[in-house]
Formats: structure tokens, C-alpha cells, sequence
């Protein structure tokens, strides 16, 4: 079992949603573990958010799952995650924090961060959560 945090349409109720997603392919359905952070900065590109990974930054909301090893190629495949090829997403394995039974703990997760190179423009998404960001989007629309 691996743990994943996922902080954009990977959310539940999302575009991608992960336990929509294992369904799909027949994989056991991811467990939720809680509510975390990881420190960075959340930006905007229209249809999905992207991570820039900055220890100094404020935290950006997710969800961390435990997850079935036959999920991960499929996570990999929703984030262009191609062996060998310089994507938008690139894969790492970080601490996040994640609230359990009302304390803080650290996790070892899959994390999908872009590089600061990709952000250039964007605009960022200050409150660190992609969710609430989206649905106040809409609500202006």
C-alpha cells in the first residue's frame, strides 16, 4: 500500500476524482486517511490547479489516501506521468501533514508538484485550496 496527496481534481467530487478513477479500472477503492498540507503555492490553470513546492509558503489543502499499488499507473496516466519525459507533473515522494483523530501527523506520500518554470502568468490561488477556489470561481461566473 503507498499513500498519495492529492490537492486538485483528484479531490473528491473532482474532475478526476481518485475513487472514481480506481472504480474505472476495476482497483480497490482508495481509503482517506484525512485532511492535510503541504507547504507551497497553488496556481491556477483553468481546468486544474498545479503545486509549486516552497517550504517558506503557506499550506496548500488536500486529501491524503492510502492507495493500492495498481492505482498508482493509473494516477500516473491522469498526470501525463511518462518514464523518461519532462511533463507538466513530475512525481515525488514527500512528508505531508495530515490531520488524524484531532493531531498532526506526517506521512510519507506520492505528491504531484509542477516546477516554477510552469507557473509563469498563472494566476495564484492564495487560500490554498483548490476546491474553494473552483466553487468561488464559479459563483462569480
Amino acid at each position: 500500500m503507498q499513500h498519495v496527496f492529492v490537492y486538485g481534481t483528484l479531490r473528491a467530487g473532482e474532475s478526476n476524482d481518485i475513487c472514481r478513477a480506481a472504480e474505472r479500472n476495476g482497483i480497490a477503492a482508495p481509503v482517506l486517511i484525512g485532511s492535510g498540507h503541504i507547504n507551497g503555492r497553488l496556481y491556477d490553470f483553468d481546468a486544474y490547479p498545479g503545486l509549486v513546492l516552497d517550504p517558506t509558503a503557506e499550506p496548500v489543502r488536500g486529501d491524503i489516501y492510502r492507495i493500492d499499488e495498481a492505482l498508482m499507473p493509473v494516477l500516473d496516466e491522469i498526470e501525463m506521468i511518462v518514464p523518461g519525459v519532462i511533463g507538466l507533473y513530475r512525481s515525488e515522494r514527500l512528508p505531508v501533514t495530515v490531520q488524524i483523530d484531532g493531531s498532526a501527523e506526517v506521512i510519507d506520500c506520492l505528491v504531484y508538484p509542477v516546477g516554477d518554470e510552469a507557473v509563469k502568468g498563472l494566476p495564484r490561488i492564495d487560500n490554498g485550496d483548490w476546491v474553494a477556489y473552483r466553487q468561488s470561481r464559479l459563483a462569480r461566473q
